[in-house]
Formats: structure tokens, sequence, C-alpha cells
């Protein structure tokens, strides 16, 4: 398990979302663009949900627990992209949440 640190407040995350959150917020970023982005909390935090403003200026450091990089789910990240760039802001969604591959063929 993971962590993301902002602000000075750490936020629990496994690596292999923490690896896909990496991604998207480094792009944000580098393209000087600020957004939300909410999660909902552990039981140990009293469950409810986190929301936090993330800008080019923020203190955001990714501490991964394992030395090895996940393979990164090309869906689960377009999903988490188009969340960033949404009104609502990068919400932390589960992998299985992620739209399944769409196919250049139907099935026949």
């Amino acid at each position: 398990m993971g962590y993301l640190s902002y602000e000075n407040h750490d936020v629990e995350i496994d690596d292999r979302t923490l690896a896909h959150l990496h991604v998207v917020i480094v792009n944000k970023l580098r393209h000087g663009q600020s957004f939300a982005m909410s999660w909902k909390d552990g039981q140990a935090s009293g469950g409810g949900r986190t929301s936090v403003w993330i800008h080019p200026a923020s203190n955001v450091l990714f501490h991964f627990d394992g030395s090895r990089a996940p393979a990164l789910n090309r869906n689960w990240l377009a999903d988490l992209a188009a969340s960033a760039d949404s009104s609502r802001g990068l919400i932390v969604e589960p992998e299985e949440h992620a739209a399944a591959p769409t196919h250049a063929h139907a099935l026949v």
C-alpha cells in the first residue's frame, strides 16, 4: 500500500491505483491545469469522502510501496483522465468500474 501526499496530508492508496493516478495527475499538472480530486475515505478515517483542489504549484508526492511499476490499463487511464477533465474533477474509482475495451469488429 503506497500513499499520495498532498499539502502534508497522506492518503493510503494501493500501488496499482496510485500508478494510474500518477499518470493522470502528472499529465494535468505538466499542462498547467488545475482540477478537483475526490476519493472515498476508509473506515479507519471514519468513512465519508474527501475532495481537494490540485494546482500546478501544489506539493504532491507519490510513494509506491513496491519497487515494480504495474502494467497500466488504458481504459482505466482514459476514464480517470475524462473524470479529471469534467466539472466533478478526478474521482478515484476502482479499476473494475473502468469502461470495457471496445472492439473494432462486431461479434456475429
